[in-house]
Parts: C-alpha cells; sequence; structure tokens
C-alpha cells in the first residue's frame, strides 16, 4: 500500500499541471486546490506514513498505539481545516458526493485509526486489521477524489480553452469602428 500511495501522490502533481490551462482568477484557483486536490496528497501521504510507521521495529504495542492514535488525531483536525477550505471556495457549491468523498469517508478512516489505538495494547489482531482497513479506504477514497480532481479539471480546461478561442474570433470581428461586423454583409 505504501508502494501505490507514493506512487498515486507522483501522479497528482500531474493532475495539478491540468490547473496551468483553467482561465480563472488565482484566488479561486488557489481555494479550490486547497479544498480538493491537497487533502487528496494528504490521503496517499498519511497511508504511505502509515506503512512507515507498521513497518518499524516497535518494542511495545503502547508506542506504536501513541503513534497511531495522535496521527488519527491530526487527520481529524486536518479534516476541520478541510471542511473550512471547502465552504471558502467560490463559484462552486459543494455537492452531498463531496462532502461523503472528501470529509466523511476519512473521516470513518481517521475514526478507526483512534479507535485501532485504543484497541492495539490489548487486543493487536484486530486493531491491526482496522489499520489496514482505515489504509485500504484511506487509498481508495484518495484514488476517488484524484479521478474526480482529474476530470473536473479536465473539464475546466476545455471549457477554458473554447472560451478563449471564442473571444479570439470575437476580437478579430469587431471593425475599425469597435462594433462587431454584419456577418451577413460582405
Amino acid at each position: 500500500m505504501g508502494t501505490a500511495a507514493a506512487t498515486l501522490t507522483g501522479l497528482m502533481f500531474v493532475v495539478t499541471t491540468l490547473i496551468a490551462g483553467i482561465d480563472a482568477h488565482l484566488s479561486i484557483l488557489n481555494a479550490a486546490v486547497s479544498a480538493f486536490n491537497t487533502p487528496t496528497v494528504v490521503q496517499f501521504g498519511a497511508v504511505l506514513l502509515l506503512a512507515g510507521i507498521l513497518s518499524a521495529p516497535w518494542q511495545t504495542f503502547s508506542s506504536l498505539s501513541l503513534v497511531l492514535g495522535l496521527l488519527g488525531l491530526g487527520m481529524v483536525l486536518y479534516l476541520v481545516i478541510v471542511v473550512r477550505r471547502m465552504r471558502r471556495v467560490t463559484h462552486y457549491q459543494s455537492t452531498l458526493e463531496d462532502w461523503l468523498w472528501y470529509v466523511s469517508f476519512p473521516l470513518l478512516c481517521h475514526v478507526l485509526l483512534i479507535v485501532a489505538a485504543f484497541v492495539l495494547p490489548e487486543n493487536p489482531v484486530p486493531a491491526l486489521y482496522m489499520v489496514g482497513l482505515a489504509m485500504m479506504l484511506l487509498l481508495l477514497v484518495g484514488i476517488r477524489n484524484a479521478w474526480d480532481n482529474v476530470t473536473f479539471l479536465a473539464v475546466e480546461r476545455a471549457h477554458s480553452e473554447n472560451e478563449n478561442k471564442n473571444k479570439n474570433v470575437e476580437v478579430r470581428e469587431v471593425g475599425k469602428t469597435g462594433h462587431p461586423k454584419n456577418k451577413s454583409s460582405k
């Protein structure tokens, strides 16, 4: 899972290059990247971090439990920031689907990590299954959200390019008087 998370994190950099062709105000693009792209990269990073944490030679389950609990808690706090960012995105109204995939499902994963942290010292086997489930879900949510970002940005980029082409055509059609030429007269 760590390898998949690292690879998908790299692909998110490619996704971000799609933003370059979108004709929108910089603050709008920054708000959208902060609300939707960055959390996806953070989720992939969390899976990569969890893979590293689980492969470390821990002396006691209580030490691992503390680290998992702190990571889960930190990710919940980060989701609070994501919610604030999603509400600040102008010119886009987040849908129920956005709230589920960018907030609710990741929250479920982070709560799983926190529960696993409490269960781990007494019952390590089910706790580690919970951590594995949280990692798998975070990876799947991240893949879905990356796909959502790619398709949205590709459509927005195509729309911006079409608008720019239409503007260029209008500029060429404007006559010396500053009014558009009458297309019916030659």
